[in-house]
Formats: C-alpha cells, structure tokens, sequence
C-alpha cells in the first residue's frame, strides 16, 4: 500500500500571499508559512478559528510546521487576525496551489 506525500508549496504561496499586502502601513504582516500553515491544520482538523489557534498554541509539532523556530505558550496570531487576514486573500491564491 503506497502513501503520496504532496509538499507544501511554501514560496509559491508567499509570493501570491504577499501581493495581497502591499502597503506598508499599519501592523507588519503575518509571515506566509504561519498563515498557510494555519489554514491547512483548520482544514485537516475540521475546527474553527479559536480551536485552531488553541491546538497550535499546545503543540510544539504544529508549531514546527508553522516554522517556529521555538516552541511558545503565546496565541500565534488572534482568531479575529485570522478572519481578516483570511478576508484579503484571494481565494484564486488557494485553488492555484492545489491545482494540478
């Protein structure tokens, strides 16, 4: 039985991510791993935005994945950041990354 390992296309998405954020006004931007990252657990855990940030504030392996460089108890981001964050994102961004 074989297992198929698809990468996290990591920098293709940070490119697309960051032309959404373009102004250099305001707060500094979440980093594009954090955010990709958060999303994908969301979806693989099938929870809302205060579940997800909850569970990677308790796991130091999601926390890797986000690419933390170490683990903290702090809330990565607020679950309201996330829903705006999520707001600016072109959802075109997301289905040209599972595309193909």
């Amino acid at each position: 039985m074989g297992c198929s390992i698809k990468k996290v296309p990591w920098e293709e998405f940070a490119r697309l991510y960051y032309k959404n954020f373009k102004s250099n006004r305001g707060t500094p931007t979440k980093d594009a791993r954090l955010v990709l990252g958060m999303i994908i657990i969301k979806h693989i855990m099938k929870t809302d935005d205060r579940g997800v940030i909850e569970m990677i504030q308790e796991n130091p392996y999601m926390q890797y994945f986000l690419g933390l460089e170490a683990f903290t108890y702090e809330q990565v981001m607020t679950p309201s950041l996330l829903v705006s964050i999520r707001k600016r994102i072109d959802l075109d961004v997301f289905e040209s990354l599972t595309d193909g």
